[in-house]
């Protein structure tokens, strides 16, 4: 059974950082992708960002892409969402996900993960 906990949610200003990680256990983590939703209060869950088993490919919602930057150390069983220049529309529950199928490209369709961390809040002050 896959097992996420995810870590390093917090509150903070807007335009400061953070940096969540999720730690998998369970199952072979480096051939699975992964990536992180959240779920604003009162709105639907949202894809945020994934990434190949490999680091070889990335996706982002249009929103973060080019302030939220997704990776991995597959020697540690962990993947990573740095947030940078955050704004109080990122306040959210981050969840972290793990991808239903192997060495595949990375997928922003909810129906792709089978595995969900219980979530850590964030939450951006104006």
């Amino acid at each position: 059974q896959v097992q996420l906990v995810e870590s390093g949610g917090g509150l903070v200003q807007a335009g400061d950082s953070l940096r969540l990680s999720c730690v998998s256990s369970g199952r072979p983590f480096n051939i699975y992708g992964m990536g992180w939703f959240r779920r604003a209060p009162g709105k639907e869950r949202e894809f945020v960002a994934a990434i190949s088993w490999n680091s070889g490919s990335m996706t982002y919602t249009d929103s973060v892409r080019g302030r939220f930057a997704i990776s991995r150390d597959n020697a540690k069983n962990t993947v990573y969402l740095q947030m940078n220049g955050l704004k109080p529309e990122d306040t959210a529950v981050y969840y972290c996900v793990g991808d239903r199928m192997a060495f595949a490209s990375p997928s922003e369709s909810i129906d792709r993960y089978g595995s969900w961390g219980r979530g850590t809040q964030v939450t951006v002050s104006s």
